[in-house]
């Protein structure tokens, strides 16, 4: 694999354990939510199918409202792992999607983003972490993940970045449906 660029024939978006009792403790808790919910948009309209997970569901709540209202209920797996690998459902809807690259977004970025990152890495997923979509507690928590991760193989990239790769080139049609996301998501900064 290790393609370097986000395909969106080749791609599935990972969104892990955006749950409000674990969002409470992320300073810039709305600005990833923004940026996942833009990326979930996005996958949306180029047809990207779109898995995430809550942790501990029944103890931790569900997913925050924004984010599971861009969801379908088979779209989303509890897991006790930290690892989302550690979902056997995980792992068969990923080997039936037949996908070779995850592009994540989620939280925390030193503990559920990392080792499901190292994990798909070690299955030879090509793994594009979205940088603006994962945050954790503290900036160096965040910090440390994301070098961790870009030390092992993931490319760490960013949320507009993958939206247009994803398109190729401005002739896509679908290309005047992104744009306007990208226009009214970024307004908001």
């Amino acid at each position: 694999m290790n393609d370097q660029t986000a395909n969106s024939s080749e791609s599935v978006v990972l969104a892990i354990d955006l749950q409000p009792s674990f969002l409470a403790a992320i300073p810039n808790a709305d600005e990833v939510l923004r940026r996942s919910a833009f990326l979930l948009d996005v996958a949306r309209f180029l047809e990207v199918p779109v898995l995430a997970t809550t942790q501990v569901a029944p103890r931790m709540g569900g997913l925050d409202r924004e984010i599971g209202a861009r969801l379908g209920a088979k779209d989303i797996l509890d897991k006790q792992s930290f690892s989302c690998a550690g979902n056997e459902e995980f792992l068969k809807r990923l080997e039936r999607s037949n996908q070779v690259q995850i592009v994540v977004c989620g939280i925390e970025t030193h503990i559920c983003v990392c080792q499901t990152t190292l994990d798909l890495l070690a299955s030879e997923f090509d793994v594009f972490v979205v940088a603006d979509a994962v945050s954790a507690r503290s900036r160096e928590a965040h910090e440390i993940g994301l070098r961790r991760m870009s030390d092992s193989g993931a490319f760490i990239t960013h949320s507009e970045s993958v939206a247009y790769e994803w398109l190729e080139a401005s002739d896509h049609p679908r290309f005047r449906e992104v744009l306007e996301l990208v226009k009214s998501s970024f307004a908001t900064v």
